[in-house]
C-alpha cells in the first residue's frame, strides 16, 4: 500500500519501519520488503483469519492517511482487498472510525 500512489513519502517509510519492528523484522528485512514493493512482482498476500484480516485492513487505512493524499490506486487496492475479503461497507466504516481514532 505505501507504494500504490507510485511514491514513498517520509511518513510512510516510518510507518512500515515502526510495522516492521513491531513484527520483530530489522532493517535487512525493511530493505528486501521495500525492494519487493517496488518489483514488478509485488503482491498482497490476503490471510484467512478474521482477525488478521481485520489488522491488515487497519494497516492499509493507516498507509493511505500517512501522506495525507488518498491516491485513486490506494482506494483501489484498498477496495479489492476488502471485497476479496468479504469486508462490507458497514465494518469498512467502523474499521476507519477506528483506526482514525488512534
Amino acid at each position: 500500500m505505501a507504494l500504490a500512489d507510485g511514491s514513498l513519502g517520509e511518513r510512510e517509510v516510518n510507518l512500515v519501519a515502526d510495522r516492521c519492528a513491531e513484527l520483530g523484522l530489522d532493517e535487512y528485512d525493511l530493505q528486501k520488503a521495500v525492494e519487493f514493493g517496488l518489483g514488478d512482482d509485488a503482491a498482497l498476500e490476503l490471510p484467512t483469519v478474521r482477525d488478521e484480516q481485520i489488522e491488515l485492513m487497519l494497516d492499509l487505512i493507516r498507509m493511505m492517511a500517512a501522506d495525507g493524499v488518498l491516491d485513486e490506486g490506494e482506494k483501489r487496492l484498498f477496495a479489492l482487498a476488502a471485497a476479496k475479503m468479504s469486508i462490507d461497507t458497514p465494518e469498512i466504516e467502523k474499521l476507519i472510525d477506528s483506526a482514525l481514532r488512534e
